[in-house]
């Protein structure tokens, strides 16, 4: 069983290190990079990477792409700010030994949000498909929140897949100004409204969701925050759609 490992890039050179160095079980890492201004590619390619140069199409198109430009069947996608843990690198090293069961395979992602790992808030385990045949899987999602969907068999990792998101409060920001533009574009283009009654009461129902019923508490300070930033996050999501319609 050989496997790629295929990462998509843009400006992170913060991360693309601490990802490539900590996949030592794949037979190769290709990233592709669409048009980065910083040295991505630079240290990409020092680290043994094969690096492909392609314009932005979506976040589903580009990791298809990049899993087209694979050498193996076998794809392990990450995004540029996860690693595998240690103990996940080991788990796929015996699958590897064994030969793979399943068509594809999910994993635990442990996100460290402001400098501390998240077990709770609905954030952990967060499962997702990564390790995944190409030949019966590939991503699908036009806008945002983008998946591996497997013509086949599934089977479950144990071990985290390390998901290292926002060290402060102005990058979540940021990022959620980008984010929910693309949410409140899928939600108009499958014809939905904003009513005042989502602008007022679904943060409300989120923040209680995330901050009681998840757990959130249980998450410290960085627990309340996330139940606060969700909470706007679905706020700002229909005030542009509000606006967009």
């Amino acid at each position: 069983m050989n496997i790629s490992a295929t990462i998509i890039t843009f400006n992170e050179q913060a991360n693309i290190a601490r990802a490539i160095e900590s996949l030592r079980c794949c037979d190769e890492v290709v990233v592709v990079d669409s048009g980065s201004n910083d040295r991505t590619v630079e240290i990409a390619g020092k680290l043994g990477a094969r690096v492909v140069e392609a314009p932005w199409p979506g976040y589903a198109k580009q990791k298809n792409f990049a899993a087209s430009q694979a050498a193996h069947d076998w794809i392990l996608s990450l995004d540029a700010d996860e690693a595998l843990s240690e103990a996940l690198e080991a788990e796929i090293w015996q699958i590897k030994k064994s030969g793979p069961r399943y068509d594809g395979y999910t994993m635990p992602r442990m996100a460290r949000y402001l400098g501390r790992w998240i077990l709770h808030s609905g954030w952990y385990p967060d499962r997702k498909v990564r390790l995944y045949d190409r030949r019966k899987a590939r991503w699908e999602g036009e806008y945002v929140h983008e998946s591996v969907q497997v013509a086949g068999s599934i089977g479950h990792l144990q071990c985290n897949l390390l998901h290292y998101t926002f060290s402060s409060i102005s990058e979540h920001l940021a990022n959620m100004d980008r984010y929910t533009t693309l949410a409140a574009q899928e939600l108009a283009a499958g014809g939905r409204k904003a009513h005042w009654y989502g602008l007022a009461l679904d943060p409300c129902w989120t923040f209680l969701r995330t901050y009681i019923l998840r757990a959130g508490f249980l998450d410290g300070a960085e627990g309340l925050t996330i139940a606060f930033m969700a909470a706007f996050y679905n706020f700002v999501k229909y005030a542009k759609l509000r606006n967009m319609t």
